[in-house]
């Protein structure tokens, strides 16, 4: 009852007239960033987190939290329509929801990706609800060690799942950690990477490194492969509505989605690429037209939008309970609840109760209104994709530039934009993650942080990460990430001679 009571506190905040119309204009805001190919929710937030100084907290997270559910809505129009995802877990989306669309029924296909994301989201959310505080209450048995343990396994895992490349993952991560430590150090009080310049003494603004990698680099690497051809887009024919049929395929797929994206989400180790592969797959054994699968099976696209939309939602579990991100997106968030002097955690609901259940509460309003504004509006939405990429894309590095330069009218953080802009376009065309990147910057000075406590504490004895049964725990489980792909592929090497020479014997 106390999660009731509480969520009714943040309702009653967040259906303020003022705080709605925040909830609208994030939503729209997401909606139609989302539907732009290549433009995500950690872009959109990253984009507006120079505008929002001036807005109280409450405000502005109730407008991240629609961007959040608004963006995840838009991208499932972009992958149905021009198979172009813009966020992994939206991959599995397009294999079968533009399938779906050449052959018609792009309207059918849209209509069980808005519903599904309304069903995972609003499932979601009473998770959040109800599981949140559960988490955030059993965080405070947690020591220094076994802090800076769980955050070497968020490191280790974010760099070896996301991306293609192990090593590509762990030189991101380190690459995020070299500018996570520029400035002057908090304890020493020596001065670090700054190579001289006065200006980089208090370090490297998060906002700058986001806005650099996300909207610079893309602006970069869409120049560079731009095409004169237009995208093709496909028709919204077919009725509006799915039909019976689509319904009764579509909403066990729903729930099973949810089931797989909010628990696999709310971990640590989370992310939305594997519950959508698990839903698609999982979908096409149990589909009773397996046949249609790869033709256009409205079950591909209904099952891996809601598995997508509930592991969207079951980030806010790590990052408001132990101030952990688990992805792109909630690294950003991670940096604006920093800009407005806020740290998730557990103090956090109790420090900032009515700011955390507004934002609780606002992600069901918000849920609502994307689902009212999506399935009347998807035609609008469409139109969106004709903008001419050259025009949208200048207007998004003008922007950029404009709410860089008003963090700290600083010519060396226009300097530093450009820098990491750069290296964000080497990073998209080599296939390097931006996530562990993104993560280490942010956690990399939190881990250093309770390292060191952890050592004055037990008088520099190291000792200490090992006689911890939750820090064993966890630096044991950041091993077996790191080292179980090279064990499974060394054993699955082994065991292939000696199927091959059964076979021979035979």
């Amino acid at each position: 009852m106390d999660s009731f009571s509480a969520l009714m506190s943040g309702f009653s905040v967040a259906l303020e007239p003022i705080n709605l119309f925040w909830a609208f204009l994030g939503s729209i805001l997401g909606t139609a960033m989302g539907v732009l190919p290549g433009i995500g929710p950690a872009l959109t937030i990253a984009l507006l987190l120079p505008v929002t100084v001036q807005i109280a907290p409450t405000a502005a997270f109730i407008m991240f939290a629609g961007v959040l559910y608004g963006a995840m809505y838009g991208g499932s129009t972009t992958s149905i329509l021009l198979n172009t995802p813009g966020e992994s877990g939206s991959m599995m989306t397009a294999l079968e929801g533009n399938k779906m669309a050449k052959a018609g029924r792009g309207a059918a296909a849209l209509a069980t990706a808005a519903i599904g994301s309304f069903v995972a989201g609003t499932l979601a959310t009473l998770g959040i609800t109800f599981f949140a505080p559960l988490v955030a209450e059993l965080a405070f048995v947690f020591t220094a060690a076994d802090y800076f343990a769980l955050m070497v396994l968020s490191l280790m895992s974010v760099s070896v799942v996301l991306g293609s490349s192990r090593v590509r993952g762990l030189i991101a991560l380190l690459l995020g950690l070299a500018l996570g430590v520029v400035g002057i150090d908090a304890q020493t009080g020596q001065a670090r990477l700054t190579f001289g310049s006065f200006e980089l003494l208090d370090g490297i603004e998060l906002t700058v490194v986001l806005v650099s990698l996300f909207a610079v680099g893309e602006v970069m690497y869409v120049a560079s492969r731009y095409r004169s051809m237009p995208p093709q887009i496909n028709p919204l024919s077919g009725k509006a509505w799915m039909t019976k049929e689509d319904w009764q395929r579509s909403w066990k797929p729903w729930l099973r989605g949810t089931l797989f994206g909010f628990p696999i989400g709310a971990l640590p180790t989370g992310g939305t690429e594997v519950p959508t592969f698990l839903s698609y797959m999982t979908e096409r054994k149990l589909c009773k037209k397996p046949d249609e699968f790869g033709h256009g099976a409205i079950e591909g696209v209904a099952g891996p939008e809601a598995a997508n939309n509930a592991a969207a939602a079951g980030i806010l579990v790590p990052l408001l309970t132990l101030g952990l991100p688990t992805s792109a997106t909630a690294a950003v968030l991670l940096a604006a609840f920093q800009s407005y002097g806020l740290q998730p955690g557990p103090f956090l609901f109790t420090n900032s109760h009515d700011l955390v259940w507004a934002i609780i509460a606002s992600l069901y309003i918000g849920n609502v209104m994307l689902l009212v504004l999506n399935l009347p509006l998807v035609g609008i939405w469409v139109r969106l994709l004709l903008i001419p990429r050259p025009y949208l894309y200048a207007g998004i590095l003008v922007f950029t530039m404009v709410g860089v330069w008003g963090l700290s009218t600083s010519w060396m953080d226009l300097l530093i934009m450009f820098v990491i802009g750069v290296t964000g376009y080497v990073m998209r065309v080599y296939d390097f993650p931006i996530a562990p990147l993104l993560i280490g910057l942010i956690l990399g000075p939190m881990a250093e942080t309770q390292l060191r406590r952890s050592l004055a504490i037990n008088n520099g004895d190291p000792s200490v990460f090992i006689t911890s049964p939750l820090s064993l725990t966890f630096l044991v489980l950041a091993v077996l990430v790191l080292l179980a792909p090279i064990l499974l592929r060394k054993l699955k090497a082994a065991a292939e001679p000696t199927a091959g020479h059964d076979v021979g014997l035979g």
